[in-house]
C-alpha cells in the first residue's frame, strides 16, 4: 500500500499537469452536443456564462464545420482561434473561438480545484506520516479518497473543454469517490473491532465503476449514447453515495460514547455537507428533470470542506460541537423560510420595467425585509429562549435547580458537591474536582477525593493557574476544562472537569451557562466564607470573655432594628386604635344631653386618659425610633431631646454644637444620640443637678462629646460597681463599638463629667 500510495501521488502530479495544459490551450465553450435523427451535431444545452452563449449560439443550432472540415461526431475538442461554422434559425454563422483564460470560470475551474488538490496533498501527507508507526490500512484509503476528490474536480475542468482523456479520468474518479470512501469506512471501523457491512458491498461498488467505464467506451464506439451514459454515471454516484451515507449512520451508532465518536461525527457531517449541494442541486434535478439548478463546477467548490475539516482536526486540539452547529443551522434554516418566500415573491412581482429604478426598488424592499427579519428573530428568541431547537439541554431550568439546591447547602463542601453534580448532569464530562488555589500557587482539594484526585489533575496544573485570573474564566484542554467559581483575598476556588474521551469545544450557550453558574457560586462562596469567618471570630471572642468592637456594633444594630420595628408596630396598631377610641368618646360627648351628668364626667375622664396614653405612646415611639434623626440629622434631634428634658425636669441644659459640621452615617448618629439620651436619663434619675452642659464638636478627624453637670457626683471607686443601675455600662459599650475612648471625672459633691472621643 505504501508503494501504491506514492505511485498515485506521482501519477496525480502528471494528471494535474495535463489538466493545466488543457485549461490554457483549449477554451471553455459551455455547450452540450448530441447527434440528432439526421446525424447532425446539435447543441442541446448551454452554460449562460460561457463563450458559446455570449457568442450568440442557441439551443437547436447545428455545428457544420470546424476549421473548414465537416464535423462527424460529438467528441470534438476546440482550440484557441478555431473557426466554427454553425447553422441557426438566422442563417449560417462563422465564429472564431476565443480562449478567455481569466474569466469568471477561472475561479471554479482552476483556482478552487488547485486549492483543493494542494489541501488534499497536505492532509494526505499528515495522514501518511501519522500512520508510519501504526501502519494501518484505513489511512491509505483515506488518502486515496482525498486524491480522487481533487483529481475528479481538476479533471472535470479539462473534460469540460473536450479533452478525451480527461473525460475518462473524471468518470473514473467521480464514480470511485463514494466507493473508496466505503472502503475506508470498512477498514476504519474494523480497526476498532466493528464490522459495518459485508465486504461484497465494496466489490459491488467497484463493479459499478467498471460498468460506467464500459458504458463510456460503448458511447465512444457508437457515438450516440451520451445521454444514457451520463444518466447512468449520475445514478451510480447517487446510489453508492446513499449506501455510504447509511453505513455512516450505522457506524456512528456503534462508536457512540467512545473516544472516536466526535472525530467520526465531524468527518461524516463535513462529507455530507460537501457532497449534498452537488447531489441535491445537480444530480437529482438532472436525473428527474433533465435540468440542473446550478452548474456542477460551482457546486463542486463545496468539496473544500473535506480537506478543511481534516486540516482542522489535525491542527486543533479540540473540535467544535457538531450537534450545536447543526442545531443552530436547523434553527436559522427554519427562521429563514418565511423571509425567503417573501423575498422571492417580491422579486417575481416587482417586474423590471425601468432598469434604472429597479435596483433601487429591490434594495428598499430587501432593506425593509431585513429589518422585519431581525425584529421577528428577536421576538422568537425571547419567546423560545433557552428552549430553541439548537439546545440539547434546558440551561435555564438547570440554573434554577442549582440555585434552589445551594440554598439548602449547609457548608462549602455541600455547595461544591451540588455544583459538580449540576455540571456532570449537563455537559459531556465524567468527573469533576473542586480545588482551592492559594496565593502561593499551592493547589488543594476541597472535597475528600484523596491523593488519586491530585494525581489525576497534576498534568493540568498550568491550565488551572491560567484560569484563576478572574471569576468565570474557562480554560479548555483536550479532555475537559477548568472554571474559576470563587475567590477571596488569598484563595481561588476552581472546578476542573475531565472526560475519558476528547471533548468538543464548549458552545456559546454552554460558556454562558458556565459563567452564570460561576457568578452564582462566587456569591454563595463569599457568603459561606463570611459566615465561617464570623463563627470563628465569635468562638475566639467567647474564649477570651470579651466582645470585640464589630460584635458590639452588630448587636447594637440589631437592637436598633428591633426598636424601630417595635415603634412601627406601636404606631400602626396600638396608637391608631387609641386614636379611634378617642374619636368615639368625642362623638359620645357631642351627644351629652342624652346621658346623666355622672356618666358624662366618666366619659370625659376616660377621654382625657386616652389622650394622655396617646401622648405617652407617641413619646415611646419617638424614643424607640427618633424620626427627626432620620429626617433632619443628629443636631436637630438632640436639640429636640434637650427641649423635652428641660420641660420635664428641674435643670437647665446648654447644648453647644458651634463647630460640628462633620457628615456622619446614620449608625454613628444613632449611637451618639443614644449616648446623650442615656446621659440625660442618668442625670434626671441620680444627679439632682441644676445646670447641664453638652458640647458636640469635631476637632480635625475626631468627634468630641463633652457632658458636665453640677449634681451630687459619686465616688469613682464605687462608680463601676453601680454601672448597671446608672446606665454607664451601655454608654461604655457603645463607645467601644464606635472605636472611641471615654473618660469620666466625678467625686461626691463635685458633679459629673464625661469626655468621649471618637
Amino acid at each position: 500500500m505504501d508503494r501504491f500510495y506514492k505511485s498515485l501521488v506521482i501519477i496525480s502530479v502528471f494528471i494535474v499537469s495535463h489538466s493545466l495544459y488543457v485549461f490554457f490551450k483549449a477554451p471553455y465553450i459551455g455547450a452540450n452536443l448530441k447527434l440528432n435523427e439526421k446525424g447532425q451535431v446539435e447543441i442541446v444545452d448551454l452554460d449562460p456564462a460561457a463563450w458559446a452563449s455570449k457568442a450568440g449560439i442557441k439551443k437547436g443550432d447545428i455545428l457544420l464545420e470546424l476549421n473548414g472540415e465537416r464535423i462527424q461526431g460529438i467528441n470534438i475538442q476546440l482550440q484557441q482561434d478555431s473557426i466554427l461554422k454553425i447553422k441557426s434559425q438566422d442563417g449560417i454563422k462563422v465564429l472564431k473561438v476565443e480562449n478567455l483564460i481569466f474569466s469568471e470560470h477561472s475561479l471554479y475551474m482552476l483556482i478552487i480545484p488547485l486549492i483543493i488538490y494542494f489541501l488534499c496533498l497536505f492532509c494526505s501527507y499528515f495522514i501518511y506520516k501519522s500512520n508510519e508507526k501504526i501502519n494501518s490500512i484505513s489511512p491509505y484509503f483515506l488518502n486515496i479518497f482525498l486524491l480522487f476528490i481533487s483529481l475528479a474536480y481538476l479533471s472535470g475542468s479539462a473534460s469540460a473543454r473536450g479533452d478525451h482523456v480527461s473525460q475518462y479520468l473524471v468518470l473514473l474518479f467521480f464514480i470511485s469517490v463514494p466507493v473508496i470512501y466505503l472502503h475506508f469506512l470498512y477498514y476504519y471501523f474494523l480497526e476498532f473491532g466493528n464490522v459495518l457491512f459485508n465486504k461484497k458491498l465494496i466489490y459491488a461498488g467497484y463493479i459499478i465503476v467498471f460498468l460506467n467505464i464500459v458504458a463510456r467506451i460503448i458511447e465512444d464506439f457508437y457515438n450516440h449514447l451520451s445521454l444514457f451514459t451520463k444518466f447512468f454515471s449520475l445514478f451510480s454516484f447517487l446510489v453508492v453515495f446513499f449506501i455510504s451515507f447509511v453505513t455512516k449512520i450505522v457506524g456512528l451508532s456503534k462508536v457512540k460514547f467512545s473516544e472516536i465518536e466526535y472525530p467520526v461525527k465531524v468527518l461524516i457531517v463535513t462529507n455530507v455537507i460537501a457532497f449534498s449541494p452537488f447531489i441535491v442541486l445537480y444530480v437529482i434535478p438532472y436525473l428527474f428533470l433533465e435540468q440542473a439548478i446550478f452548474s456542477p463546477a460551482l457546486l463542486a467548490s463545496f468539496l473544500l470542506l473535506v480537506p478543511f475539516s481534516l486540516v482542522y482536526q489535525f491542527l486543533s486540539s479540540k473540535i467544535y460541537d457538531i450537534e450545536f452547529i447543526l442545531g443552530r443551522v436547523k434553527y436559522y434554516a427554519l427562521l429563514s423560510i418565511l423571509p425567503t418566500i417573501f423575498l422571492v415573491a417580491f422579486i417575481i412581482l416587482l417586474k423590471e420595467h425601468n432598469p434604472k429604478i429597479y435596483p433601487i426598488q429591490l434594495s428598499i424592499i430587501i432593506y425593509i425585509l431585513m429589518i422585519c427579519v431581525f425584529y421577528f428573530k428577536e421576538i422568537v428568541d425571547f419567546r423560545f429562549r433557552f428552549k430553541r431547537f439548537s439546545e440539547k439541554y434546558n440551561y435555564q431550568d438547570s440554573i434554577l435547580k442549582y440555585t434552589s439546591r445551594i440554598r439548602k447547602a449547609g457548608s462549602l463542601k455541600q455547595m461544591m458537591a451540588e455544583l459538580k453534580s449540576t455540571i456532570l448532569e449537563v455537559l459531556k464530562v465524567s468527573r469533576a474536582y473542586c480545588l482551592v488555589v492559594h496565593e502561593s500557587g499551592r493547589i488543594e482539594m476541597v472535597d475528600d477525593d484523596g491523593d488519586g484526585g491530585l494525581l489525576e489533575i497534576a498534568p493540568y496544573e498550568k491550565d488551572i493557574l491560567n484560569a484563576v485570573t478572574e471569576i468565570g474564566k474557562i480554560v479548555e484542554f483536550d479532555k475537559g476544562f477548568v472554571l474559576t467559581v470563587g475567590e477571596t483575598n488569598r484563595r481561588k476556588y476552581v472546578i476542573i472537569c475531565l472526560s475519558v474521551i476528547k471533548t468538543p469545544k464548549l458552545t456559546r450557550d454552554e460558556i454562558s451557562w458556565l459563567n452564570s453558574l460561576a457568578f452564582y457560586t462566587n456569591v454563595t462562596v463569599e457568603n459561606f466564607l463570611k459566615i465561617e469567618e464570623l463563627m470563628e471570630r465569635l468562638e475566639k471572642a467567647e474564649e477570651g470573655n470579651s466582645n470585640p468592637a464589630w460584635l458590639k456594633k452588630l448587636l447594637f444594630a440589631i437592637e436598633e432594628k428591633q426598636r424601630s420595628n417595635l415603634a412601627k408596630d406601636l404606631h400602626d396598631s396600638v396608637l391608631q386604635d387609641l386614636i379611634s377610641l378617642k374619636r368615639q368618646c368625642e362623638l359620645v360627648l357631642e351627644e351629652s344631653g342624652q346621658y346623666p351628668a355622672t356618666t358624662i364626667e366618666k366619659i370625659q375622664s376616660m377621654n382625657q386618659n386616652i389622650l394622655d396614653i396617646i401622648h405617652m405612646t407617641r413619646e415611646t415611639c419617638q424614643e424607640l425610633r427618633p424620626q427627626i434623626l432620620y429626617d433632619l440629622g443628629l443636631v436637630k434631634a438632640v436639640s429636640k431631646l434637650v427641649a423635652q428634658y428641660e420641660e420635664q425636669c428641674n435643670f437647665q441644659i446648654r447644648f453647644n454644637t458651634g463647630n460640628f459640621n462633620k457628615q456622619l452615617d446614620i449608625n454613628m448618629q444613632l449611637n451618639l444620640y443614644r449616648i446623650i439620651q442615656e446621659l440625660l436619663s442618668n442625670a434626671r434619675k441620680h444627679s439632682n443637678a441644676k445646670q447641664i452642659l453638652i458640647m458636640l464638636v469635631n476637632i480635625r478627624e475626631k468627634i468630641v462629646l463633652h457632658y458636665e453637670d453640677d449634681g451630687v457626683g459619686i465616688d469613682e471607686e464605687l462608680l463601676y460597681a453601680k454601672t448597671e443601675s446608672m446606665g454607664l455600662s451601655g454608654i461604655r459599650e457603645r463607645v467601644k463599638a464606635l472605636d472611641g475612648e471615654m473618660k469620666i471625672e466625678t467625686s461626691p459633691g463635685n458633679g459629673f463629667r464625661v469626655l468621649i472621643e471618637i
